[in-house]
């Protein structure tokens, strides 16, 4: 858990930091959102197709409309399996590199957004 000005903020789901300026989480809630910006991330990444788990998922428009009102940049960059092709590596490189640092990356449990982190050689750019 992580004090903020006195204040508990937890995520709803555990996070994995796998450098200074990314982590990988499962399924964050609308919620999350303001908690993340609280703790310092400046971007996330959604690796997760809407509606995969079904009705109660948060959509992709609800959590970047929670992002942008948390300060947050958004990315909706969904990952239907762990096999990820070599344009999709390219294209996940160029955008951890142009994002705001740190970074929150997250799908179902965590799986595909460490893939991806993976993928790219574990280099996600420097915060500029």
């Amino acid at each position: 858990m992580t004090r903020f000005d006195g204040e508990m903020m937890t995520l709803s789901v555990p996070m994995q930091q796998l450098c200074p300026e990314f982590s990988v989480c499962g399924q964050i809630t609308v919620a999350d959102v303001a908690v993340l910006a609280r703790q310092g991330y400046r971007s996330i990444i959604n690796n997760r197709p809407d509606g995969e788990g079904g009705p109660d998922q948060p959509t992709s428009v609800d959590l970047e409309a929670a992002a942008k009102a948390a300060g947050l940049a958004y990315v909706y960059f969904p990952v239907a399996t762990m096999m990820v092709t070599p344009a999709q590596v390219t294209r996940y490189q160029a955008l951890c590199a142009d994002l705001p640092h740190p970074i929150a990356a997250f799908c179902a449990a965590g799986g595909r957004a460490n893939v991806l982190f993976q993928a790219v050689g574990c280099r996600v750019g420097r915060p500029g």
